[in-house]
């Protein structure tokens, strides 16, 4: 057994939870397959670096999407947390969330609306409720984005016109110019 694969204990809780065909693959290859998936979520590698003890990539990666369309990891999720409960282990530090742990886009720090859309919310709103919305301090309406101005570029120019002795771009000692003696 690799290091943080699902131990005995926890595959004897997890098991009566995973289906297994009359013809599907034996028991010992759907723990292996099990624990591919775990692996590839807890690396965020992709399904092809999935390591060979856990079975083929593809095979690994077939399971996962059947299970997750039938909705198995979410059965099997309530029924963990069924049984925590039932054993007097369930805890808030089980879903604690903080923002050490949530990171939020730098564009995410307010939420820009048009104009139109917000006034649309409001009256849906209004009359959804039936009452009129209290006063509430005005909101950031965004009607058009507006370029920002690119800084204006500098070009080098030549000192002499284009074929003097210097080359293009070159500026001459003073002593050198025209109408130096």
């Amino acid at each position: 057994m690799a290091r943080f694969d699902v131990t005995d204990a926890e595959w004897a809780l997890i098991e009566p939870y995973l289906p297994v065909a009359a013809t599907g693959p034996l028991p010992r290859r759907v723990r292996d397959q099990f624990n591919g998936i775990l692996w590839r979520f807890r690396t965020g590698s992709g399904w092809r670096d999935v390591p060979e003890r856990y079975g083929s990539w593809s095979t690994v990666y077939s399971r996962f999407n059947g299970w997750a369309k039938a909705g198995v990891f979410q059965h099997l999720m309530d029924a963990l947390i069924a049984e925590a409960a039932s054993r007097g282990q369930v805890g808030l530090e089980l879903v604690s969330v903080d923002s050490t742990i949530v990171r939020a886009h730098q564009e995410s720090a307010g939420l820009a609306v048009a104009g139109e859309t917000l006034d649309a919310l409001e009256q849906a709103l209004t009359e959804e409720k039936g009452a009129p919305l209290p006063e509430q301090p005005p909101v950031l309406r965004v009607m058009h984005r507006r370029p920002h101005p690119r800084p204006a570029r500098h070009r080098r120019t030549s000192m002499l016109p284009s074929g003097g002795a210097a080359g293009r771009g070159r500026r001459l000692p003073r002593s050198a110019g025209p109408g130096a003696d």
